[in-house]
């Protein structure tokens, strides 16, 4: 926390005195364009008073809304900090995603979900180089199960990184073919200007909003 707190406040700092005097700045080159208005405008044709109240009302709303811009980053920072920080929570979990899934010789757990109307599925399992290393019928529903990592011989695969999509059929014809959530284990959570990315075992970087599911490490 020591660290952490150094980082969250001096933007908002820093900012909110960078708008101050640029709000000075712009107030006294205002009252500077006011001056030289009112020495050279014509005696015969005066301003009218009205016209110069309309000016100041004018910079009076920029000024509130450059402060308003101001508090609101600094409120979205605030926020997204204390977004990161519930996020910190998760590290450590599983989460279920579509996204590749690290191998290392413990089975991984597949989420897939059939096509409705499909009569027939089929898991197909994806290398790091998009490469197809297997191929196996499963039921059509929509239940967990754990991918062991074997070729279609029982020879155990290669560790790395895994993706895998499910083919729905429905009597004999290919119906759609989707992409299977699996489950990860989540090692950092990092606060970005697009919001909370999570990055799982084996690299694989997700958004917070893409976990459909999360569960302790491993249970099945």
């Amino acid at each position: 926390m020591t660290s952490v707190a150094p980082v969250t406040s001096t933007p908002t700092t820093s900012t909110a005195t960078q708008s101050k005097g640029a709000l000075t700045s712009d107030f006294q080159t205002f009252l500077k364009m006011l001056t030289v208005q009112m020495q050279n405008q014509d005696p015969l044709n005066p301003i009218e008073s009205s016209d110069y109240a309309v000016q100041l009302a004018t910079f009076s709303g920029v000024e509130q809304q450059v402060q308003t811009n101001t508090l609101l980053q600094a409120l979205a920072a605030q926020l997204g900090v204390a977004g990161m920080a519930e996020m910190a929570g998760w590290v450590g979990m599983e989460a279920r995603v579509a996204a590749p899934a690290r191998f290392d010789g413990a089975p991984i757990t597949l989420a897939p979900n059939p096509a409705v109307g499909a009569d027939q599925a089929v898991l197909v399992a994806y290398d790091a180089s998009g490469a197809e290393v297997t191929r196996q019928t499963i039921a059509a529903s929509a239940e967990t199960l754990d991918w062991a990592g074997t070729d279609a011989n029982g020879a155990p695969l290669p560790a790395g990184n895994y993706s895998f999509r499910l083919e729905s059929y429905n009597n004999g014809t290919l119906i759609s073919t989707d992409t299977v959530e699996v489950y990860s284990r989540i090692v950092e959570a990092q606060g970005t200007g697009n919001g909370t990315m999570l990055v799982l075992e084996g690299g694989a970087t997700v958004a917070a909003s893409d976990v459909t599911a999360l569960r302790e490490a491993g249970r099945s």
